[in-house]
């Protein structure tokens, strides 16, 4: 049993975005997606770290969720800025179950197990990417979301996924990090300033440090 974390996929199966006009590396990255879960067993996990579908709605996005469903392995989807079929938990479980999507689950204020390791996480946010002016309002959500997931965990163990990570190419977030690190001479209680019990820190991701699907 393995655990794997993939981002960013940007499929437009069932509508006009495909991401092949962009060249290089998207050239062919639908039949490169498929060949790269080649390596993934029907018992692993894979989480997908946002912008899974270019899909304005569930139906529009539907033979995404096909495409992705029939690959192997469990899935677990984490929303990101670009998911805009992204709606309630309850809707997105009901259109999954209807369509017989039974690898997909929803990762979103709650947590799913691998094993004895509670697997949380939100989409987060950068901060000072948003000029429109409601950004402090999504931020705060976030955070809240992703207290919400921490929460649900208990006290297992924790790897936490965000589809904006809080520390990339000199920006960081203090705000998310609190919620995963405590300051030093704190204590390990969960909540913001302090790392919930069982929490790992694990290393910053650098672009150039590995493959998209990454092994745990």
């Amino acid at each position: 049993m393995a655990l794997f974390a993939l981002g960013d996929p940007h499929l437009s199966l069932g509508s006009n975005k495909p991401m092949d006009v962009f060249g290089g590396a998207w050239d062919g990255y639908v039949e490169k997606l498929a060949a790269g879960f080649g390596i993934v067993k029907p018992e692993d996990t894979v989480v997908l770290c946002g912008d899974i579908s270019w899909g304005m709605s569930l139906d529009e996005a539907q033979r995404d969720f096909a495409f992705l469903d029939a690959l192997p392995g469990r899935k677990l989807l984490l929303k990101g800025n670009h998911d805009y079929w992204w709606t309630t938990a309850a809707k997105m479980s009901r259109f999954f179950t209807e369509h017989g999507f039974d690898t997909l689950e929803i990762l979103h204020n709650n947590c799913h197990f691998y094993g004895d390791v509670a697997l949380c996480g939100t989409r987060g946010w950068f901060y000072e990417e948003d000029q429109q002016g409601h950004n402090e309002k999504v931020f705060n959500r976030e955070l809240i979301r992703l207290e919400a997931s921490l929460k649900a965990a208990g006290e297992r163990e924790k790897l936490c996924f965000l589809h904006y990570p809080p520390c990339y190419e000199g920006y960081t977030c203090p705000e998310i990090i609190a919620l995963l690190e405590p300051p030093p001479g704190r204590g390990r209680g969960a909540g913001r300033g302090g790392l919930p019990p069982g929490l790992r820190r694990l290393p910053a991701f650098r672009p150039e440090a590995g493959p998209a699907l990454k092994f745990f």
